[in-house]
């Protein structure tokens, strides 16, 4: 069976590699990107045939650039996963806590950890692009008194011991990804969408866009304002909403256009829950 090509960023065993994996299955290859833009890039050249991208955190917050390049690059959006974040301390088998000189990661999983690396007085913490390449280099190196903070699935992978698990501060601590593709995705199923639009300088617009939203029982989950690129002082919103009847939905972005402008649906998916998460 072929297997999908599914762009991530960071290598095998980082936590887009577990959320592709939680939204497509085993059966995938992992196309690893050591940045977005060469996530973007792998998702346009045909290198993937869908991208799994975080767009945000519940700790760290929104992922600004990502909501830029993905309207740019005109992707869809065709589903979203959310990962509970379980951190882990690992280092070479053997390896005593109290030899740590070094303990590395992406800046936002340390930050994710910080009240629980505060123990660690005599080990420097030092930011890397990705928690699961640290891992790899830990054993591919051998590096001794070196930590990497990581998932389990990293210890597992790359024969690393896990120091401690679990040791994010706070433990409603999970990553929303989105599901890129070239194409829309018309399932039935589709009860959720994030959309972008630019408002009028006129007073209360973006109150008259809301109560459409409110008169037309939409739900908003997320609303993001990000500046317009050559149009200083503008902002565009990048507004996630679901709706339980279709039609509201589509009577709510025609009443837009009275108040809006610009108005770009970035993609229609399945509304997934956070709420269950192990």
């Amino acid at each position: 069976m072929t297997k999908l090509k599914i762009a991530i960023q960071g290598i095998t065993a980082s936590f887009h590699e577990v959320a592709a994996l939680k939204y497509f299955g085993e059966n995938i290859q992992s196309v690893e990107c050591m940045s977005f833009q060469e996530l973007f890039e792998a998702l346009k050249k045909d290198k993937a045939d869908y991208a799994v991208m975080a767009i945000e955190n519940s700790i760290a917050g929104s992922i600004l650039q990502n909501y830029s390049m993905l309207q740019e690059y005109g992707f869809k959006v065709i589903g979203e996963v959310y990962l509970r974040i379980h951190q882990c301390l690992m280092a070479l088998p053997g390896t005593k806590k109290e030899d740590l000189k070094l303990i590395e990661s992406h800046p936002i999983a340390l930050r994710q950890c910080a009240e629980y690396l505060l123990q660690f007085e005599n080990a420097l913490l030092v930011d890397k692009e990705d928690t699961a390449a640290v891992a790899k280099q830990i054993h591919d190196q051998q590096l001794v008194g070196v930590a990497a903070v990581a998932s389990k699935r990293a210890a597992e992978i790359f024969e690393l011991e896990v120091l401690a698990e679990n040791i994010e501060t706070n433990k409603q601590n999970f990553t929303r990804f989105l599901i890129l593709a070239k194409r829309a995705n018309n399932s039935e199923k589709n009860n959720k969408a994030s959309i972008s639009f630019q408002l009028s300088h006129h007073p209360g617009s973006l109150a008259k866009v809301l109560n459409i939203f409110f008169e037309k029982n939409i739900n908003l989950s997320k609303i993001q304002s990000i500046p317009v690129v050559g149009k200083p002082y503008q902002y565009a919103f990048h507004v996630d909403l679901n709706w339980e009847q279709l039609e509201n939905y589509h009577e709510a972005l025609k009443a837009m256009t009275t108040f809006a402008t610009d108005i770009i649906i970035l993609g229609e998916y399945e509304k997934q829950d956070f709420n269950n998460l192990s």
